[in-house]
């Protein structure tokens, strides 16, 4: 027997459920401003340690207060701003424990991706467009660009384990870096050791030799993590006086 057949709804649960109809449009609302706040965070539009205005986008965006303020509590749940007593809302800052949590996340999904990819039935063509990506924006002179298709090309080797729970937890840690690589102001320099690394992990992958492909991007993740948290501290007092 089905256990809803055992468990039927209270009598009064839809006329409940009825009741919460008006919050559908505001949630609605209210996940909407936050998409718009979280692209713009992301792409740097607004950069970390910037100030959140509740006036200035109420009326940017013709909406309430409280549809604000409700879209900056999924923005803190994101860890992508915080709210400051009697200061207001900040795009954050990650701190050096967070960017080693990070990449602690990292080393433990993109590893079992790469770990667990077979040549015969895998597909490398996001891997492959990212590599393709990063090497327009290295012709153009775009490191921000380069720095993006990095994040592409990260993405789809976790990706690799085709999980969609795995998609939906990376993206959070994907949005995070970025606001990490955003206050890493110098790209050329932070970018530039790396490209040619992604190859060589690319390479391995192709060639089925899945052991030396963890083992360069195992590397790789160290010493991405080392070269951050290394100029991480003087890249924050540089955009302390930015911002």
């Amino acid at each position: 027997m089905h256990l809803t057949s055992l468990n039927p709804p209270k009598e009064d649960a839809h006329a409940a459920l009825a009741a919460h109809r008006g919050l559908l449009e505001r949630t609605s609302r209210t996940a909407r401003v936050a998409g718009i706040l979280r692209e713009l965070i992301i792409d740097g539009s607004f950069r970390p340690g910037a100030r959140l205005s509740e006036p200035d986008i109420c009326a940017a965006l013709d909406v309430s207060r409280n549809t604000v303020r409700e879209a900056f509590q999924i923005l803190i749940e994101d860890r992508l701003v915080s709210h400051e007593l009697n200061r207001g809302v900040f795009v954050r800052v990650p701190s050096a424990e967070d960017i080693a949590e990070l990449y602690i996340c990292r080393r433990v999904v993109e590893s079992a991706g790469v770990r667990d990819f077979d040549p015969e039935t895998g597909n490398l063509d996001d891997v492959s467009a990212a590599l393709d990506l990063a090497e327009e924006r290295l012709a153009a002179d775009d490191w921000t660009g380069v720095g993006t298709a990095d994040i592409h090309f990260h993405r789809a080797i976790a990706g690799l384990s085709n999980s969609s729970r795995i998609d939906e937890l990376m993206g959070g840690v994907w949005n995070e870096l970025r606001l990490v690589f955003h206050v890493m102001d110098d790209a050329h320099r932070f970018h530039s050791p790396y490209l040619a690394r992604n190859h060589e992990i690319h390479s391995a992958l192709k060639a089925g030799d899945n052991a030396t492909a963890v083992e360069l991007l195992q590397r790789y993740l160290y010493d991405a993590r080392d070269h951050i948290l290394a100029d991480y501290p003087a890249a924050v007092e540089r955009l302390s006086g930015r911002t």
